[in-house]
């Protein structure tokens, strides 16, 4: 049987990041999922699915990084596919596919994920 072991520590603050992150995915498939079906909408929702789930499995990847610097970089892609959703939320809103309320409730939750994202790899890169 094989064995694996993390290469980077996950500290109190990265966890957060991942159940977040997983949280935001949830939530963006359930709006996906609506988006298909109510508004017949697949082009922006499966560019919406894809950067928003992409996220959180970038962190997941992340945690076994080769090394410090493949571990900023994940993230750093990470970061990307979150800027990227805000886009495509933004886009939502300002077509009245989605509510403000709904665009109030991901875009914040996102935002969050972004400054997690920067903390986490401004304080890596300081450690190298």
């Amino acid at each position: 049987m094989l064995k694996f072991r993390k290469l980077i520590t996950l500290n109190n603050d990265d966890m957060i990041l991942k159940s977040k992150s997983y949280e935001f995915a949830v939530n963006i498939i359930k709006l996906c999922h609506f988006l298909v079906k109510k508004k017949k909408d697949f082009q922006i929702s499966n560019q919406l699915l894809r950067s928003g789930t992409a996220i959180g499995a970038l962190i997941r990847e992340a945690e076994y990084a080769q090394s410090p610097k493949d571990f900023v970089h994940k993230l750093s892609i990470a970061l990307k596919e979150a800027n990227e959703s805000s886009y495509w939320l933004d886009l939502l809103k300002d077509t009245e596919y989605i509510t403000s309320e709904q665009h109030k409730n991901l875009y914040g939750l996102n935002i969050e994920l972004i400054k997690m994202l920067i903390a986490s790899i401004k304080t890596t890169k300081s450690k190298f």
